[in-house]
């Protein structure tokens, strides 16, 4: 899965000003900040039936440039290219369900994290109240994507029988049918087919808490100290005034 994925970044960190090109300050007195994101990754960046984009990173983008006293302006970008392109200079920061890792870090920087999208168990309505936790369903049968994280926490689990699919929405169309117990993915896939979409809201519910740790941050070029800065002075305000629990309530519960 591409967003927790670990890539190898084989870039030559040019000298860049501290701010991309076309971020200066604007008749306002506020800088802009230029931050890229891939709008394919519903519920957390996407294009919606207005052309516009939207979702859980662009609306917490939005409040943390709101609370840290700037301007931001979002840049649809293919996420192949996406950290090449922020090594470059091209835009000052990443919002893009990116899982902060090890790897990532000797590249980049990145904000505080904002979010737990580690994995949670998705289960149908009609479900026993006690099926909370994957432990709970022991003795059945609960599908993961084949190779993720999910995929090797169900397999952990003694009593719980991995069922594997080539793609999570085959698990999900087992799982509505009532031909398996549950579900395991990412929070934000989850999100996407337990509240989201149409064909499955009325039939399937997110239980309990995520039980991985994946925590997704903002991610700035190497260095890059002063929109660094800019950033967590804004995230910190939306972390502690409800801001983020409003829209966890609104794009991911």
């Amino acid at each position: 899965m591409k967003k927790i994925a670990l890539y190898v970044l084989l870039v030559a960190v040019a000298m860049t000003p501290l701010f991309a090109s076309g971020q200066e300050e604007q008749t306002s007195g506020m800088p802009t900040i230029t931050v890229a994101s891939d709008a394919t990754w519903p519920p957390m960046e996407f294009i919606n039936e207005d052309q516009e984009l939207v979702g859980f990173d662009i609306d917490l983008m939005n409040a943390i440039a709101e609370a840290g006293g700037f301007q931001v302006e979002f840049q649809n970008t293919a996420w192949d290219g996406i950290f090449a392109g922020l090594a470059n200079g091209d835009y000052d920061a990443v919002i893009s369900s990116v899982t902060i890792t090890d790897e990532r870090m000797r590249t980049m920087d990145f904000s505080t994290p904002y979010i737990n999208a580690g994995q949670v168990l998705i289960v149908r309505q009609d479900a026993p109240a006690s099926w909370q936790t994957l432990q709970d369903l022991s003795g059945e049968s609960v599908g993961a994507q084949i190779g993720t994280t999910g995929a090797i926490a169900v397999g952990e689990v003694d009593g719980v029988e991995l069922r594997t699919y080539d793609e999570i929405g085959l698990a999900i169309e087992d799982l509505a049918q009532g031909r398996i117990a549950g579900v395991v993915a990412d929070t934000p896939i989850a999100a996407d087919y337990a509240l989201q979409n149409e064909n499955y809201s009325s039939v399937l519910q997110i239980v309990g808490d995520s039980f991985t740790d994946e925590y997704y941050g903002v991610a700035v070029r190497k260095g890059n100290d002063e929109v660094l800065g800019m950033i967590n002075d804004g995230l910190e305000v939306v972390l502690n005034d409800g801001t983020v629990e409003e829209l966890k309530d609104k794009w991911l519960r």
